[in-house]
């Protein structure tokens, strides 16, 4: 069995719906400032922490089909992807993927995935792509809680 087939497809793929959203708004060469990458690696950190699932993220071009490639990096992620959250963000694309391993899924129903990445894609709108990122992850750990500890 390979990786791909211990993921769980989760159809949580949305498109930036605001209509008064214009291209120029997200910058698509966009370098974070130190602050920015702070902020992510904080929440990314305490995300896995609270959780004991690993998250990832991945901010580019994901490519057509977006779904397959979101598929193929949470394959890709190293150590046991059972366990593994990855959210892609494609800000030229106005894409946001969300990939559960199969551990992982049975913690974060595709219901709290849709949540979590429509709370995203709202802040993305408003210009605000690390916020987005961050409240996101926030909703992720919020609904995965703390693992189950077995004695």
């Amino acid at each position: 069995m390979t990786r791909v087939f211990e993921t769980e497809s989760h159809d949580t793929a949305t498109r930036y719906t605001a209509a008064n959203v214009i291209d120029e708004e997200i910058h698509h060469d966009h370098v974070f400032s130190f602050r920015e990458l702070a902020r992510i690696d904080e929440a990314l950190t305490m995300s896995s922490r609270e959780t004991g699932l690993r998250f990832t993220l991945y901010i580019g071009d994901l490519g057509t089909p977006t779904r397959a490639r979101a598929e193929e990096l949470h394959a890709y992620s190293g150590g046991d992807t059972t366990e593994a959250v990855l959210i892609a963000v494609s800000p030229g694309q106005r894409v946001v993927e969300v990939v559960t391993g199969a551990a992982a899924a049975r913690r974060l129903p595709d219901r709290a995935c849709a949540l979590a990445v429509l709370s995203m894609t709202t802040s993305f709108a408003g210009g605000d792509l690390v916020g987005g990122i961050v409240n996101g992850l926030r909703q992720l750990a919020d609904q995965a809680g703390r693992p189950v500890r077995t004695a």
